[in-house]
Parts: C-alpha cells; structure tokens; sequence
C-alpha cells in the first residue's frame, strides 16, 4: 500500500493502483455491487479528457507539456490499458462525481508517470486542476452518457437491426408463396402467407431503426461545458465547442454542445426517450421471437408451420427434445431491456433543481440495453433467422382446415349462412370446402373461386379480407 491524500486528508492505497485516494474513498463508501462501467463508458471518458486537454491547451490553459502526456494518459484509457483501475460501483453519488475523480485520479498517475514521477505526487500532475480543468462531474458524466451510447448505436445496434431487418425480409422474400392460416386471438383466421407474417416482422425492425435513429439526434448533444450548474463558471467560453469538436473527431459521431445547458445537466429527456426506443424494439423482439417459437412448436403435435435451426440438445432427460432455445435468449434480453427502461425512467425523474442524481444508473443501463439488444440480434439472425425453413405441407393443410376460410363466403351467401356452415364443419370434423360443396351454396366453380386461398391473401382482389 501507498499513502495518498485527497482534499480531505490521506488515504491508504493499493501500491500498483493508479487512482488515488478519492477513489479508494468511493471503494470504502460504497460496497454495494459488482456492477462497474462498462469499456464503452470508459473510453468516451478518456475522450472527454483528451478534449478536454487539447481544448485547454488550444486557449493556453493548461501547460503543453503537462497536456500532452494527460492527452497520452487518456488515449490509453480510451484503449483500454487501464480499465483495471475503474473500480468504483454504480450504485455511489449521484453525479456519478467518483467515477470522474476514478478516471481524474487514473490518468493523472499515469500522466506523472509519463514525465517521470511517482504515483500520487500531484505536484506534476493534479487530477482536480490539470486533468478535471474545465469541467465538472455534473457536465463530464452527463455528457459520457451520451457518447458512449451513441458510439454503441452507431457501430454496434444500428447494424444489427439492419442486419435482423435483411434477413427477416429475405424470410419473407423466400416464403411468399407459401399459404397458412392467420391466427387472431390465437384462434383460426383467414389465410395469409408465411411471406406476409415476416415482412411484417421486417417492418417492425424497420419501425426500431428510424426511432432509434430519432433518438440519437438528441443524445449527439453534450452537457460539457455547463460544469457545475449549467452556467459554465471557471470554464472559457471557447471551451465547450473545441473540446467537443475534438471528441466528434476522435469518435467520428456528429456531437455539438447543448443548446441549453440547464436542461443538458438537469433532465435526462433524450436518454428517456433513447431508452423508449429500445423498449418499443424489445417489445418487437419479444413478439418476432414468441411467434417464431409458437411457428415452430411441435415438431408433430404443435403448429409445425416452420422449422428452427437445430443448434443444441433441448432437454437432460427427454432424448431427442430440441427446444427453441435462441428465441428464448432474445425474449429474456427483451425482459431485460424493458426493465431497464423502468429504472432509467425513475431515474429521469430525479433532475432535483440543476442537476440528475441518478447518473450512474442511467448511463449503466443505456449503455447495457444498448449492447444487449445489438449482441441479441446478431445472435437471432446467426443462430436462428437465417436457418428457419417452412413445412409448406403443413402450412397449407392447416390453412385448408381453418374454418374462417368461410369469410370469403360471406359476402356471397350472407353472414348467417357462412357461419352455420363453418359451425357444420367444425362439429362433423370436416373441411368447410367439403361442406359447402355439398350443401351446393355456390356452383362448384364459383366455390372454388371463393374459397382460392391464395387470393384471400392479396389486397384487393375481390372477396379478399385483406
């Protein structure tokens, strides 16, 4: 262990650590978890500092040589190099201050190391005046937030929903000849196609895309600038724009600073609704999946409609079983992300006066929705999407035996009569076409005309109940 001290006295701190004796306060303070930052919060908290230091050099702040190493110190933290040293649990103060004093304290060290000097001599480098120079915890983490979350959409979940939404249509492109009954209520309906139900899946993925996409206009705003209340005190009135044009080059996402920045420090509104945007794709995932699972039950005594990749033994005791497994990981991670939505929308809440205290929690789990869904997606197309085929066969005979075929019928023969034969079908276990030939409601013809399954599925052709 190595002495060393904070604003409030000396610490004791482990020898190899880089962080100093503010950190291993927040240790102490708060044993609470095993949850930490994620590497992606990491990195966009290197960015800030190295934004940060450029900025402040750039408007002769900050000392070169000094900035120069803490912009190496950083870009070693962007890398990952130290991730090690992030040891302070999410669940801590509010403004998620430890987390900025961890990343202060790390890359400090490690700049004082760089020149030379010892771990915790701040006289080389100091966390508070050199690396936190020009921000506060209540613009740094609120601004992390939003970074990291928009890296990880970018790069990561808006591919992956383009990549669910490609092969949920190249589904619906192979299936769209193949007939089977609709279902609503979970009862028999008129017939649809097998192409119909995942182009509609498609569509809901689509529908994800474009809300995400609508959310990320308003995380690419940045609190970096309004240090402790928004007004931007200690702060140069240049810095914000030089320091974020940095991080949007670095990172290559367009940021800008925040129109306002009692709002930017104060509410969390775009992280919300960032955050309703992955719990409406969760709530899709959840219906994709659960039919796709209802699709292929069986595989004799359920709907057999469809047939999943078979990737893993389903049971420990029934030999043979094979379980829709991949489609259960992506309900469960939909679960996931609606219950994160709840607490970052408690979280949201809690904007007391001029700054969030609950930045800690929700920048977790952004971030952790964010990953989850992007990794569960690749994963549905992978391991089960692009592998699902049809039992045409048994699609066809189902729809043939749906007795609300008689729709068609309807306009024809009246609602009354339609009903009474499709009641007859059911009750004497036969098919309605067979009845109604024999009850000869219609010349044989222009029964088979009506009851074309095919055409019930086209918008437009007559008699459809599309």
């Amino acid at each position: 262990m190595r002495k060393e001290k904070d604003s409030m006295g000396e610490m004791m701190v482990p020898d190899d650590a880089l962080y100093g004796a503010s950190t291993q306060r927040a240790v102490l303070n708060f044993p609470v978890s095993d949850l930490r930052f994620s590497r992606d919060f990491i990195a966009a908290l290197g960015l800030i500092k190295q934004g940060a230091a450029l900025a402040n050099m750039e408007l002769e702040l900050l000392d070169r040589e000094k900035g120069e190493v803490i912009v190496q110190a950083a870009k070693e933290v962007i890398a990952g190099d130290h991730d090690r040293h992030f040891v302070v649990d999410i669940f801590q103060t509010g403004s998620g201050t430890s987390t900025n004093m961890n990343t202060n304290e790390v890359i400090a060290n490690r700049a004082t190391q760089l020149l030379g000097g010892k771990l915790g001599d701040r006289s080389l480098i100091h966390p508070n005046d050199h690396v936190n120079m020009s921000q506060s915890s209540n613009d740094v983490i609120p601004s992390a937030i939003h970074i990291s979350t928009v890296m990880v959409a970018q790069q990561r979940l808006l591919p992956a929903l383009k990549k669910l939404r490609g092969a949920l249509e190249e589904k619906s492109s192979e299936f769209s000849k193949v007939i089977k009954s609709g279902r609503t209520h979970l009862q028999d309906a008129t017939p649809v196609t097998l192409g119909q139900e995942f182009g509609g899946y498609a569509a809901q993925i689509a529908h994800g895309e474009k809300r995400v996409e609508q959310a990320l206009e308003g995380l690419s705003e940045l609190a970096l600038g309004g240090t402790a209340v928004g007004t931007g005190l200690n702060t140069h009135p240049e810095f914000a724009k030089k320091a974020i044009a940095s991080i949007a080059e670095a990172s290559q996402c367009s940021f800008r600073e925040a129109s306002n920045h009692f709002e930017a420090q104060g509410g969390r509104d775009a992280a919300v609704f960032y955050s309703g945007a992955l719990k409406t794709i969760a709530c899709s995932l959840l219906k994709i999946a659960n039919d796709i699972r209802w699709l292929a039950s069986g595989p004799r005594l359920g709907l057999g409609e469809i047939a999943l990749p078979e990737i893993q033994p389903g049971s420990s005791i029934m030999p043979a079983k094979v379980n829709p497994v991949i489609c259960e990981s992506v309900m469960m991670v939909a679960a996931q992300v609606i219950g994160n939505d709840a607490t970052l929308t408690v979280g949201g809440q809690h904007g007391n006066m001029e700054l969030n205290v609950m930045l800690p929690v929700i920048g977790y789990n952004c971030i952790q929705s964010t990953e989850l869904t992007s990794a569960s997606c690749e994963n549905f197309v992978e391991k089960c999407i692009a592998g699902i085929e049809a039992n045409e066969e048994k699609c066809l005979h189902n729809a043939e035996q749906s007795l609300a075929i008689c729709t068609s019928l309807a306009p024809i023969i009246g609602y009354d009569k339609a009903a009474q034969l499709s009641k007859q079908a059911l009750a004497e276990g036969r098919s309605l076409r067979e009845v109604a030939r024999e009850a000869g409601v219609l010349p044989d013809k222009e029964l088979e005309e009506a009851l074309d399954l095919f055409k019930m599925t086209v918008p437009g052709v007559p008699g459809s109940t599309v």
